[in-house]
């Protein structure tokens, strides 16, 4: 049995004991304190917190060439180092349905920056009692401005 179905197993089993079980997912490629919040946020919601990250493949087909700019490992320590994490399961297709299918979370929580009748999963949850909850953004921090503001920088630095 791999790592992922021992992590899997672990889950069930806790939420067989009548923990609840919240999820969220992203590629976390640049963390800044947006995520840290939702991640707070998002462990407040339940007993544990299970954190579904997008593959380095996942986050190339998404964000485009150049992404992630963390590789798979790196992105896995940081978000193992986070207290409000207690597990990170990483998936290869680009949405993290069928871990969704797998888990059956109690909460799935997502970002401001959608909407809870689009997230992925999100009837998946739902049908079997759960629920959607949205997290609002914290303004001002975003992986892509990030990622913006730095190549800008590089470009002032080379004139």
């Amino acid at each position: 049995m791999n790592n992922t179905q021992k992590t899997i197993d672990e889950i069930r089993h806790r939420k067989s004991n009548g923990e609840v079980c919240v999820f969220t997912n992203g590629c976390f490629d640049i963390l800044h304190a947006g995520h840290v919040h939702i991640l707070e946020k998002a462990s407040e919601m339940g007993d544990f917190l299970v954190l579904g990250l997008n593959s380095d493949e996942s986050v190339t087909r998404l964000k485009g060439k150049g992404r992630p700019v963390n590789d798979l490992f790196s992105r896995i320590a940081v978000l193992e180092a986070i207290r409000y994490v207690d597990y990170v399961l990483v998936f290869e297709d680009d949405t993290p349905r069928e871990l969704i299918l797998q888990i059956q979370p109690d909460i799935l929580v997502k970002g401001g920056d959608y909407e809870p009748d689009i997230v992925v999963g999100g009837d998946i949850v739902e049908s079997s009692g759960g629920r959607v909850k949205i997290v609002p953004l914290l303004e001002g921090f975003s992986t892509s401005d990030v990622i913006q503001q730095l190549s800008e920088s590089d470009e002032d630095d080379t004139e």
